[in-house]
């Protein structure tokens, strides 16, 4: 048990010091030996738990996938009950992402550029994607969208823009754009007032027309 535990820790340790180099850096700006300098364990130790580079790249891609997936559907409930909200809220995640990782864009859009288009790597970020937007399908689905997939696909397009160009442009302010873009389109497609900050409060009632003053 002590050595299964040890194992487990140090496998841990890799993976975590491989997630923060391969993301910010690249699949192959990164080499093992960075990877092993930055987890702080032996050589032998990594190769006991990933015999190739792309053994250890698939694994840190199936825990990324994992994890942002957590992220997206975490902060899709914090928006509320209303899958509508949800929709929208989900984009809450990637600030949450670019305050704590840093504006490195998207983890599986720069590993489907930099992966042989046969490797693990690859498939790993063609599941994500059928994974995620499988997902937004369902929530739109039940939002009440007349064409969920459609309103799904382009709230991926957003979710990926706004990553990509945060890395490009290093300002968080482009979530708020995508955000505002995907609440315009949840509204279109379900009918839903987009209404939101002082628009979303309740209109005052009129006031009676005062009558005209004789001259």
């Amino acid at each position: 048990m002590a050595t299964q535990v040890r194992k487990t820790r140090s496998e841990e340790r890799i993976l975590t010091a491989a997630a923060g180099l391969f993301y910010a850096h690249g699949l192959r700006g990164v080499g093992v030996d960075q990877v092993i300098a930055a987890s702080g364990v032996a050589k032998s130790t990594l190769y006991v738990h990933f015999r190739t580079k792309e053994e250890l790249v698939a694994a840190y891609l199936r825990r990324t996938d994992d994890a942002w997936t957590a992220q997206l559907q975490e902060a899709a409930g914090r928006a509320g009950d209303d899958p509508r909200q949800q929709l929208v809220g989900l984009f809450d995640a990637l600030v949450d992402a670019f305050d704590r990782h840093g504006f490195f864009g998207c983890p599986f859009v720069s590993a489907a550029v930099e992966a042989d288009l046969d490797s693990e790597a690859r498939e790993i970020t063609v599941r994500h994607t059928r994974r995620r937007q499988a997902w937004l399908a369902d929530l739109a689905q039940r939002a009440g969208a007349t064409a969920p997939r459609s309103l799904a696909a382009h709230i991926g397009l957003l979710i990926d823009g706004a990553l990509t160009s945060g890395r490009l442009l290093q300002d968080r302010a482009v979530v708020a754009g995508a955000k505002a873009a995907a609440r315009a389109l949840v509204a279109s497609a379900t009918g839903a007032p987009a209404a939101t900050g002082a628009a979303a409060q309740p209109a005052q009632p009129a006031q009676p027309a005062q009558p005209a003053q004789g001259k």
